[in-house]
C-alpha cells in the first residue's frame, strides 16, 4: 500500500544502507537545490515506516536539498517496508537514470517561454546562467535536419556549434546538402563549421570610434557563446574594420613613430639594414607600427638601423674550425633566440649599473674589462655615438681640471660602462667581458622572465623538454603544448634560461677561455701576436712574467 503524506523533512531518517556512498558531486547538489527552492519537489522521496519512524527509501538528495531550502513541510509516499526489495530500488534509483539528449534540453526550454516562463525564471530553476538560456534559445532554430543529426548522436564542439548557429538557415540548409553524413554515421561538425565560417574580429580589438566605424560601414554583432564576462561584440566587416583601423592608426601615431608593412605570412617588414631589439628600446632606436592581418590588431616593433658599420669591414677575426655533428641537430637556441638573449642581459646589465651598489674596487676592474672588449671602436649597445662618450667626459672636467666630486666620477664610470659593455648579437657585442661584468654585479637579478611563448619557441625540442624535465613540468607530445605548460607553469613566477643568466659556464671557458688574448681583438689563440706597434715580450726579458699575467688574470676572472 502507498499512501501520501506531508511531514516536515527534518523527521525524516536517511537511508542508512544508501547505495551512494561517495558524495554527490557539489555542483549537482547546487543544481538540485536551485530547482527545489524555483519549483519544488517534482518527485516526491520514497520512505518506508518502521516502529514509527519514518526512513528514506529513495531520495536523501532532495531531502536535504528540502532541509536547506527551509521547506517547512514536504509531501512523500510511504510504502510498505519490504527489506527483500529494498535495497534494489534504492540501488535503481541512483543507476537506472538517462539525462536527457541536448537537443530534448533546447526544445524544452523553448516551450517554457511559451508556457510564460522568462530567461531568468528558467535559468533560477535549471540552476544555469541566463546566458546558457539564450544559448539554448539560439541553438533551438538551427537548421531542422542538423538538429535531427545531433539528437542521440555526437554534439558539435562549442567553437563548431556557434559558428554553425551565427549562420542563416540558408546557409546552413546549402552546406549541409553538402556534407549529409551517409546513414549510421556522425556528421563532419568540424567541415561543416568550417564552411560556414566567417571571419571574425572582435570589438576589444578596435581602437577607432564609432563615428569612424560608420565611415566604414563596420556594424557590430552579439556573440551569446562568449565566456561569461568577456566583451562578446564582433564585426564581420573585415575590409571595413580594417580601413578604419588603418586610418586610426595612421591618425594617431605617437612622436618618432613610424607605420611599417607586413610581409605575406604577416610579419612585420623592418626598413633596409635594420635589427629588432627586443629588450628596452634606446635612444636612437625607433617604433614601427603596424596592424596585425590575422587579428587586426596594432603591434609594435622596437628597431634599429647599426651605425659606422662600414668601419667594420676592415676587422677580420679567423674562426677555429669546427667540427661537423655526427647528425644533423637543430641548435638548442635559434639566432633569434640568441638575439633575445643579448638584448635581455643587456638591458639587465645597464640597470644594475646604473642603480645596484659597486664599490670602487669593482668600478675600476669593470672599466678596465670594458676597454679590453670587443667593441672598444666602440660599437655602443644604446646606438651612441663618440659625441655621447665626450659629454660623460666633460662631466668630470667641466674647467680643464678632473673634478675632486666622487659621486659625479662614480655616476660618470656607471654611464661610460653603460656605453661600452655590451651583450647583443650584433657588432655591439663585447663578448665575455660582458658576461664577467654582470656577473659581477649581480645583474642576472635583473632578467625579466623569459617563460614566454616568443622566447621558448627558440628552443630546440631536446631544449624544450630539458627545461620542462628540470623544473617539473609534464612534457606533452606536441612541442607547443610542452612550451604552453611551461608558460602556464612560471605565469606569476620568474624563470631563466640556464645558458641566458651571466654566469661563464666550464664548457664556455673550456670553448672560448677568458685569458688576455680573447679580450683583445686581433689576437687569437694559437696565432702568433702582431708586432706592429707592440712590444716584444722577449725584448725586456719579461716573456715568463706574461704567461704568469696571463694565467693569474684567468683565475681573476
Amino acid at each position: 500500500m502507498t499512501e501520501l503524506r506531508t511531514v516536515d523533512p527534518r523527521s525524516l531518517q536517511l537511508n542508512p544502507n544508501n547505495p551512494r556512498t561517495i558524495p554527490s558531486n557539489p555542483q549537482m547538489d547546487a543544481v538540485l537545490l536551485a530547482s527545489i527552492k524555483a519549483i519544488g519537489i517534482i518527485q516526491p522521496p520514497v520512505v518506508r515506516e518502521l516502529e514509527g519512524v519514518l526512513i528514506v527509501k529513495a531520495g536523501d538528495r532532495r531531502v536535504k536539498a528540502s532541509i536547506l531550502a527551509e521547506f517547512a513541510t514536504i509531501e512523500v509516499l510511504v510504502k510498505d517496508a519490504d527489506e527483500t526489495i529494498t535495497q534494489m530500488e534504492s540501488l535503481s534509483e541512483n543507476m537506472v537514470r538517462a539525462p536527457m539528449d541536448t537537443v530534448d534540453v533546447w526544445k524544452a526550454v523553448e516551450q517554457l517561454e511559451g508556457l510564460g516562463w522568462n530567461e531568468q525564471a528558467i535559468s533560477d530553476a535549471l540552476a544555469i546562467p541566463t546566458r546558457v538560456v539564450r544559448q539554448f534559445k539560439h541553438l533551438s532554430h538551427l537548421y531542422e535536419p542538423m538538429l535531427k543529426a545531433m539528437t542521440g548522436g555526437r554534439i558539435p564542439r562549442p567553437e563548431e556549434m556557434a559558428t554553425i548557429a551565427n549562420a542563416s538557415m540558408e546557409e546552413q540548409a546549402q552546406v549541409w546538402k553538402k556534407y549529409k553524413p551517409k546513414k549510421n554515421e556522425d556528421a563532419a561538425w568540424y567541415a561543416i563549421a568550417r564552411a560556414l565560417a566567417k571571419r571574425r574580429i572582435s570589438f576589444s580589438d578596435a581602437k577607432f570610434d564609432e563615428t569612424l566605424a560608420a565611415q566604414y560601414g563596420v556594424t557590430w554583432l552579439d556573440d551569446l557563446f562568449a565566456p561569461a564576462g568577456e566583451e562578446s561584440r564582433y564585426t564581420t566587416d573585415v575590409d571595413g574594420f580594417f580601413g578604419a583601423q588603418q586610418e586610426w592608426l595612421e591618425n594617431n601615431l605617437p612622436k618618432g613613430g613610424v607605420v611599417i608593412p607586413v610581409d605575406e605570412t604577416g610579419q612585420a617588414t623592418l626598413p633596409k639594414k635594420a635589427e629588432r631589439v627586443y629588450g628596452k628600446p634606446g635612444k636612437g632606436d625607433s617604433i614601427g607600427h603596424f596592424i596585425d592581418p590575422r587579428t587586426a590588431e596594432v603591434r609594435t616593433v622596437a628597431f634599429r638601423i647599426p651605425q659606422d658599420k662600414k668601419a667594420a669591414k676592415g676587422k677580420v677575426q679567423a674562426d677555429e674550425p669546427v667540427e661537423a655533428p655526427e647528425k644533423a641537430q637543430r641548435p638548442d637556441v635559434t639566432q633569434k633566440g640568441k638575439a633575445i638573449i643579448g638584448d635581455l642581459r643587456t638591458d639587465a646589465l645597464h640597470e644594475a649599473l646604473k642603480a645596484d651598489p659597486i664599490d670602487d674596487i669593482k668600478l675600476i676592474g669593470l672599466l678596465v674589462l670594458a676597454f679590453g672588449g670587443r667593441n672598444v671602436m666602440v660599437q655602443s649597445g644604446l646606438n651612441a655615438g663618440g659625441s655621447d662618450r665626450t659629454e660623460i667626459c666633460e662631466r668630470l672636467s667641466p674647467d680643464g681640471t678632473l673634478t675632486l666630486d666622487d659621486d659625479v666620477i662614480r655616476t660618470a664610470a656607471r654611464d661610460m660602462l653603460t656605453q661600452v659593455l655590451s651583450c647583443r648579437e650584433n657588432m655591439s657585442n663585447s663578448g665575455l667581458v660582458a658576461r664577467v661584468a654582470g656577473e659581477t654585479i649581480g645583474a642576472s637579478l635583473r632578467l625579466p622572465s623569459m617563460a614566454s611563448d616568443e622566447f621558448l619557441s627558440c628552443l630546440s625540442r631536446q631544449a624544450l623538454e630539458r627545461e620542462a624535465g628540470a623544473n617539473q613540468v609534464r612534457v606533452e607530445v606536441r612541442v607547443k603544448d610542452t612550451r604552453a605548460s611551461v608558460v602556464k607553469h612560471f605565469t606569476g613566477a620568474t624563470w631563466h634560461y640556464p645558458d641566458a643568466v651571466f654566469a661563464i659556464s666550464t664548457a664556455e671557458r673550456d670553448a672560448e677561455g677568458i685569458g688576455r688574448r680573447q679580450l683583445v681583438p686581433g689576437i687569437i689563440a694559437g696565432e702568433d701576436e702582431p708586432t706592429d706597434g707592440v712590444d716584444d715580450p722577449s725584448e725586456d726579458g719579461s716573456a715568463q712574467d706574461e704567461v704568469d699575467d696571463e694565467s693569474t688574470y684567468s683565475e681573476a676572472a
